[in-house]
């Protein structure tokens, strides 16, 4: 039989993008020749389908179609919707750091009076002087978004914590789109927490007024030292006409901790991948996340955490909450290696669908080839209880307003997971968004 390796027709229209946007693609050198590389894996590859196991529920052939190309150097009228965008997002308290349109905007960033151990600057600025570090492109063996990533990426931030230093500020890294014309944004952060620091760090996904059609597709690179500490949340709100295509890759050393919240409410697709390596004994991973979806949302939250080391903890929290036609996927996969003794994982997902064609899908896994381990994992889908509904509107309440107190009640245990109280607040305050757009 002969095999003839067949090139999709969004393959051949990247590459065409490819080729216009090489002049405003960072670096040159050895830099170019890694995104040519990178850009041949994800031709090989394609978009990913549903042949593919991991994306067997997000099915980007027919959901996405294509790759749009490239979105402009954002102008003066992109800064000005930028900026308004960015005040209906203000988080008090936090040194923000905003990627427009790809690029970052050091006018609507806050980079003055860094605190003492704390060092942040540019992708754009990394590639350009030729470095090729391991972590600033995606391995061989990634997957096409990975490839794709590092192919295209244009900006991004570098952040580095020194050994011992407690940031007190929180990193508030914010991705706008401003542009009313459909295009796609790559950008790629780097993170490194030195040994025995800690910081907190805020992603944030939003829309400036006008912006439609975009695609995000974004990376971000993240490694732990010894006795560390990072805690992260991370906010959906893109538009709804939007996709978002984002991955993680982040490892422990010894004695780590790493709590993490994800909440999704925009977006018309979106997909967020996360592997989560454990390379130190007596680490602690928390993995907390929730969907709220209605209309015809896609959301989709896979996460693999590789314990490959001996007396290893992880806990994983995920809650759905799907309206009208939405999609919510949750795969968690949890490998506990041969070497890894004593490894204590669990982890629960629950769906609560509000309609008759709302869906979840969850898929738990547990692969394990160690013997003296405490593991285990869970899932539920259901529907709000009638007889709590029945109690609430007795006491005067609206339908609606039942529904939403049973709801905040249902995420409240993904959210209560947040350290610092003000981030708590804004994920609080999301969620009070998508219920009060619910009527």
């Amino acid at each position: 039989m002969n095999v003839v390796l067949a090139k999709a027709e969004t393959g051949r229209t990247l590459g065409d993008a490819f080729a216009v946007a090489r002049d405003r693609l960072p670096g040159g050198g050895k830099v170019a020749e890694l995104r040519r590389q990178a850009l041949e894996r994800y031709e090989r590859l394609g978009l990913p389908n549903r042949r593919i196991e991991d994306w067997k529920y997000t099915d980007l052939r027919s959901l996405m179609r294509e790759v749009l190309p490239l979105a402009p150097e954002p102008d003066t009228a992109a800064l000005t919707r930028a900026a308004a965008a960015l005040k209906l997002h203000a988080i008090e308290g936090v040194r923000r750091l905003v990627l427009l349109d790809g690029v970052f905007a050091p006018d609507l960033s806050d980079t003055a009076n860094l605190e003492k151990g704390l060092r942040i600057r540019t992708l754009r600025e990394a590639l350009e002087a030729g470095e090729t570090g391991e972590q600033l492109f995606a391995p061989e063996n990634s997957d096409a978004m990975l490839a794709l990533n590092g192919a295209m990426m244009t900006d991004g931030l570098l952040i580095e914590v020194a050994n011992g230093a407690a940031i007190a500020q929180p990193l508030h890294i914010v991705h706008i789109a401003s542009g009313p014309q459909p295009a796609a944004i790559f950008t790629r952060s780097l993170l490194n927490i030195g040994n025995s620091a800690t910081a907190t760090l805020v992603e944030s996904y939003i829309a400036g007024e006008g912006a439609k059609a975009y695609q995000v597709h974004d990376s971000l690179v993240v490694s732990i030292g010894d006795g560390a500490r990072l805690d992260h949340v991370r906010l959906n709100e893109d538009g709804r006409e939007a996709f978002n295509i984002s991955s993680a890759s982040l490892t422990l050393g010894a004695n780590a901790h790493y709590n993490t919240f994800g909440m999704t409410s925009g977006a018309n697709v979106s997909r967020y991948q996360a592997m989560i390596a454990f390379a130190g004994e007596g680490s602690r991973v928390e993995t907390n996340g929730v969907n709220l979806l209605n209309g015809r949302q896609h959301a989709d939250s896979t996460l693999f955490l590789d314990h490959a080391v001996p007396n290893c903890e992880s806990r994983e929290i995920f809650r759905a909450v799907v309206d009208d036609r939405g999609h919510s996927v949750f795969q968690g996969r949890i490998m506990v290696r041969p070497n890894a003794q004593k490894t204590d994982a669990k982890m629960m997902t629950r769906a609560l669908l509000l309609s008759d064609e709302a869906e979840a899908d969850n898929k738990p896994e547990l692969e394990i080839f160690a013997d003296d381990v405490t593991c285990g994992h869970g899932a539920t889908t259901g529907a709000l209880d009638e007889s709590l509904l029945f109690y609430l509107r007795a006491r005067g309440l609206s339908e609606k307003e039942a529904q939403a107190l049973l709801i905040q009640a249902f995420v409240g245990e993904a959210i209560e997971s947040i350290a610092n109280n003000a981030l708590r607040e804004l994920a609080i305050a999301a969620a009070e968004r998508w219920l009060q757009a619910r009527g």
